[in-house]
């Protein structure tokens, strides 16, 4: 009896790590392109002191017929001409309920254009829309939790 009990708090705490675990924003992320269905680049997504989420461009992953740009000539100041890798494509992001940040932009350093942005995480998975104006009008891309570089 006491082992069945036992084992039954185990799963229950298991299941509710894993669901933390799930719902945890930090880490590294692979961009789907959601154009071509192709990795693009690996972000890392950090909590900041102020406990906002910035995620920043770890690695720019090779596809066929791109060939990416070291500097983002596209971009508005202050990241005019900045290198790509290493920059911060996303600031501002907090959680407003389980598994959901708002309030944030991202930056898209191919065209160099700034959107809002939401993100929902779904276990292993990270749905990455910006926008402009209301997020019924806007773009997603899924972005798939990944071990780093």
């Amino acid at each position: 009896m006491i082992q069945k009990l036992a084992l039954g708090i185990a799963v229950i705490f298991g299941s509710l790590s894993t669901l933390a675990m799930a719902q945890d924003l930090t880490g590294t992320w692979q961009q789907i392109d959601d154009k071509t269905g192709s990795p693009k680049a690996v972000i890392e997504i950090r909590k900041e002191a102020n406990q906002t989420y910035t995620g920043k461009i770890i690695k720019v992953t090779p596809r066929p017929g791109y060939t990416p740009r070291e500097l983002c000539n596209k971009c508005p100041a202050p990241y005019t001409n900045q290198p790509i890798l290493g920059m911060k494509i996303m600031d501002g992001l907090t959680q407003t309920k389980p598994g959901y940040w708002s309030g944030g932009e991202i930056l898209d350093p191919d065209n160099g254009k700034t959107y809002r942005v939401q993100l929902t995480a779904r276990g292993d998975k990270l749905f990455v829309k910006g926008y402009i104006g209301i997020s019924l009008f806007g773009r997603e891309q899924v972005w798939v939790r990944t071990s780093g570089l």
